[in-house]
């Protein structure tokens, strides 16, 4: 099995204000990984130095063996890699298809189609609303919308962040199992969730992050299975 991300002593965090103090983590391929941790530790500001969209400073950053630290975000698009924050993550102005579309700003009209019919496919909710706006969607639609979004771009590997954040239990379910379901089609999962036991539940192996570094990983079932993090998960969410 191959190495999609492999990150070793990574610090950043935005500007000088330092953030990541020492990240190593790795993602092999077709893996399911989940990141959990308090508020504050360093998740999402992982996910976004990763992306370039926060400042490394130290540390480096591997796809697939190649050495992307630093790299901008459009590089890494092009390397396959796509990006889903938590927050401001549709064009709320934008009609459900002009947002698709927009992802696929560099395809081809014919490949562009194509993707926006797997789209509707994997999230049939979003079929029935292609031509309303973003904006009138319910908080587990635009989620959908938003990873669908991300898929446009035929990426191998997918960052997530928070992507069930203050959705009703059925729409967590239903994102979670339709993130799980895109190994099959051959791409790797890296994701941060408060949601831990649902998220670990479909996971491969996790990791928990504190204070801006990891303090714990294995896998996904020792993870649920641990008393001691099983307090931890308890005190974190729900």
């Amino acid at each position: 099995m191959s190495t999609v991300l492999e990150v070793t002593g990574l610090e950043g965090g935005y500007g000088y204000v330092q953030i990541l103090n020492g990240i190593d983590l790795h993602v092999d391929e077709g893996e399911f990984v989940t990141i959990i941790g308090p508020n504050g530790c360093g998740k999402s500001t992982f996910l976004k130095v990763l992306f370039g969209l926060a400042t490394r400073h130290k540390g480096t950053v591997l796809h697939n063996s190649a050495d992307v630290s630093g790299w901008r975000t459009d590089r890494l698009v092009d390397r396959g890699i796509a990006y889903v924050p938590q927050v401001d993550n549709v064009f709320p102005s934008l009609s459900v298809r002009e947002n698709l579309q927009m992802g696929g700003i560099r395809l081809a009209a014919k490949k562009l189609t194509a993707c926006i019919e797997r789209a509707c496919r994997m999230f049939p909710d979003l079929e029935p609303r292609m031509n309303d706006l973003a904006a009138a969607l319910s908080g587990g639609e635009r989620q959908m919308l938003a990873i669908s979004r991300a898929l446009i771009s035929d990426p191998t590997f997918l960052l997530l962040d928070e992507p069930t954040a203050a959705l009703s239990p059925k729409y967590q379910q239903q994102i979670l199992a339709n993130i799980d379901e895109l190994r099959t089609q051959g791409i790797s999962v890296l994701l941060v969730e408060q949601n831990a036991r649902l998220s670990l539940a479909r996971s491969d192996r996790g990791y928990i992050f504190s204070g801006g570094k990891v303090v714990y990983t294995g896998s996904a079932k020792s993870m649920l299975n641990d008393p001691d993090i099983g307090d931890y998960f308890l005190g974190l969410h729900q």
